[in-house]
């Protein structure tokens, strides 16, 4: 079992219901699922971007991307409906959490000029999406072979959650937030 789900069940669960006052085990918010999004709007000029940022996805989440077509014809971005500009992994149950744990304590320390991360970044559900500028942070991408340095946006999508909660429970699970002007965390 991954080291953080060993943890939810038993650290912050119990945490969890103490602090918002929870009296069942299944209201407590969940982690459902981890998205993370690549997308690669360079795809158009250079089809070999895509075939980068499929490999380095599939390295760092552990599984095969799915590669995202254009919906819509945008004139402006020379951008016609069903071109691949993108691509995606969806993570769930000990993959997700493993995930999160190489975020939380390798990727996210080594951001240059970290600085916390933004508590305003949740949605009215409570899922909450992280942007990163690069995506050689993780230590699985080998510096030598990349050729292009990709942005990514990863979403967690907290079951049972309002915003207060889930960033109660991404506090739990070891996630840096930024600290508000008066000093506490709220």
């Amino acid at each position: 079992m991954a080291r953080l789900k060993t943890k939810y069940f038993e650290e912050i669960i119990p945490a969890m219901k103490e602090k918002l006052g929870y009296t069942n085990n299944l209201a407590v918010p969940k982690l459902e699922k981890l998205i993370i999004n690549m997308g690669v709007g360079k795809a158009l000029e250079n089809k070999r971007r895509l075939e980068c940022a499929v490999r380095d996805l599939s390295l760092i989440s552990g599984q095969r991307p799915v590669i995202t077509k254009a919906r819509k014809s945008v004139a402006g971005f020379k951008l016609r409906a069903g071109q691949e500009i993108g691509c995606k992994v969806t993570l769930r149950q000990d993959k997700m959490y493993e995930f999160l744990d190489r975020l939380v304590s390798l990727a996210i320390p080594r951001i240059r000029d970290f600085r916390g991360l933004n508590v305003t970044a949740f949605d009215p559900w409570g899922n909450f999406t992280l942007g990163i500028s690069d995506h050689t942070i993780f230590p699985e991408i080998n510096l030598d072979t990349v050729e292009f340095f990709q942005g990514m946006n990863v979403t967690l999508v907290i079951k049972n959650g309002s915003p207060k909660a889930s960033l109660e429970l991404l506090r739990l699970f070891g996630m840096p937030f930024k600290r508000t002007q008066t000093g506490d965390n709220d």
